[in-house]
């Protein structure tokens, strides 16, 4: 998960969703730091940490995703072990796996089946969440992601009046309604620009930072750079590598190689 992804900034700006998704009390974010953490040993960063500010709290690992990957918890398993092992905190941990389906997901290996029976591991499929059921801001930011284009639709309006009014910050509540924004652009990725600011009821999108930084200067004025940067989030909304071509102008070919590294 890029530092920039769309699930990392919704749980940096918002980490009571995490809490939200467990059916455990918002407040408990209040006791979290979400953090990158790096794992010397792999030579990488573990993105998805909750890390709690007292010791009777556990430490959440999350992973989400929205691809195949035989070797999911292998891999996770290793980062957590990794992770426990290098840093030998006094906290207790739990794993969270976000599948964006039900169909993604593997055979959870036998041996770690007890993690699971134990609490200690939790597999949510986020298209299977409840889009009659009200849920934070978070969580309803993520049925954005998940729903369908006309449905995606419906709910822009809702979401931008959550931001002005559930949000006591009007940094955060810019934040938030950009992040917004930035999923809607993804989604919409065969819409003109002239139908994308349409959408955006709320604030003038050809001033946000997202537009000046990814569209403005990418897209728009033709610099492949800027279509190269949005292709790891766009394969993360689910789009395929031929849609994404079609919708940035790339070569097909171009578009996978980036895709697998």
């Amino acid at each position: 998960m890029k530092t920039d992804s769309i699930f990392y900034e919704l749980f940096l700006n918002l980490p009571e969703s995490l809490f939200d998704l467990l059916n455990l009390p918002l407040e408990l974010a209040n006791q979290y730091s979400f953090i990158s953490q790096e794992l010397k040993q792999l030579s990488k960063r573990i993105d998805g940490v909750f890390y709690p500010n007292n010791y009777q709290q556990p430490i959440y690992f999350l992973e989400v995703q929205f691809q195949n990957d035989d070797s999911l918890y292998h891999r996770l398993f290793t980062e957590i072990f990794t992770y426990l092992g290098q840093y030998q905190p006094r906290q207790d941990f739990r794993a969270v796996i976000l599948w964006s389906q039900r169909s993604l997901d593997v055979e959870l290996p036998p041996y770690y089946q007890d993690f699971k029976n134990l609490g200690k591991l939790t597999i949510i499929y986020l298209d299977e969440l409840n889009f009659e059921e009200e849920n934070g801001l978070g969580v309803e930011i993520i049925k954005l992601i998940m729903a369908k284009e006309e449905e995606a639709k419906q709910r822009v309006q809702h979401l931008f009046d959550l931001a002005n009014n559930k949000l006591n910050s009007p940094t955060k509540t810019r934040d938030i309604i950009e992040l917004v924004e930035k999923i809607l652009t993804y989604k919409f990725v065969n819409y003109t620009w002239e139908e994308l600011d349409k959408m955006f009821t709320l604030t003038d999108f050809k001033k946000t930072r997202f537009y000046q930084e990814t569209f403005k200067d990418g897209k728009k004025e033709g610099k492949i750079e800027g279509k190269i940067e949005s292709i790891p989030d766009l394969i993360k909304l689910g789009l395929t590598i031929e849609q994404i071509a079609n919708a940035l102008n790339l070569d097909l070919e171009l578009v996978k190689k980036i895709a697998q590294s």
